[in-house]
């Protein structure tokens, strides 16, 4: 059982991305990811989205939209993540977890596919909101943009 969880596709104005730099344990090794967390008890989805998305990063978004659901260990859990994109950033001050350690990095859409393409990025979640990512802005889906929470 699994309570939720989120992930982050943070847009710059300029076509940038945010993402992460974080070291995982379990693969001893440091990922690229976009930013992610676990849904708080009672608490929506877009709400852990801004939340998670200014806790690790230090921005704020002023423009939502969902993008999907995934279900990424289906054989042993119930987890879902809900890809949620985000536009009309400001940075502001990061506030991490006791323990938890990252590192913050702009990069473009271009760059992220040739590490996916080498292999250097792994992280199932990442690679899904990517392929979702293109989809959008190639305009084969739609997404309803709303205000921030």
């Amino acid at each position: 059982m699994h309570p939720g969880a989120v992930l982050i596709v943070p847009m710059l104005d300029d076509g940038r991305l945010v993402v992460e730099r974080q070291y995982r344990y379990p693969l001893s090794r440091v990922l690229i990811e976009f930013p992610a967390g676990k849904i708080d008890p009672g608490e929506s989805t877009l709400r852990c989205a801004a939340r998670e998305l200014a806790e690790e990063t230090g921005y704020s978004a002023t423009e939502w939209a969902r993008a999907g659901i995934l279900h990424n260990a289906i054989a042993y859990s119930n987890e879902g993540i809900e890809v949620w994109f985000a536009r009309g950033l400001s940075l502001g001050t990061q506030l991490l977890d006791e323990g938890e350690f990252l590192e913050v990095h702009t990069t473009t859409l271009d760059e992220l596919l040739a590490l996916s393409e080498r292999g250097e990025i792994t992280d199932a979640k990442t690679l899904i909101a990517l392929l979702w990512l293109q989809n959008w802005q190639s305009g084969r889906w739609n997404v309803s943009w709303q205000p921030a929470p």
